[in-house]
């Protein structure tokens, strides 16, 4: 990842904790599909690249991973 970073390959974005947990809950209802937290973050950073987006452009999110591991993680968040 460095290594890409420092060549211009790739960016990196933060998104927070709760844009984070709200990917979760949209890829959840939406597709019925709980997805790893890391997922998450990026379901929440496409939720704000691709409304500036054109049109005829195309947008890829790969889902990788258990959203089911994080659960316990999901639950202690939501209950502090």
């Amino acid at each position: 990842h460095a290594h890409l970073k420092d060549i211009g390959r790739v960016t990196y974005e933060p998104i927070t904790d709760e844009e984070a947990v709200a990917g979760v809950r949209l890829l959840s209802r939406l597709e019925g599909i709980i997805p790893a937290l890391e997922t998450a973050h990026a379901i929440a950073h496409m939720q704000k690249v691709v409304p500036t987006m054109d049109r005829n452009q195309i947008a890829v999110l790969n889902v990788s991973g258990r959203g089911d591991k994080d659960m316990g993680t999901l639950a202690a968040y939501l209950d502090a």
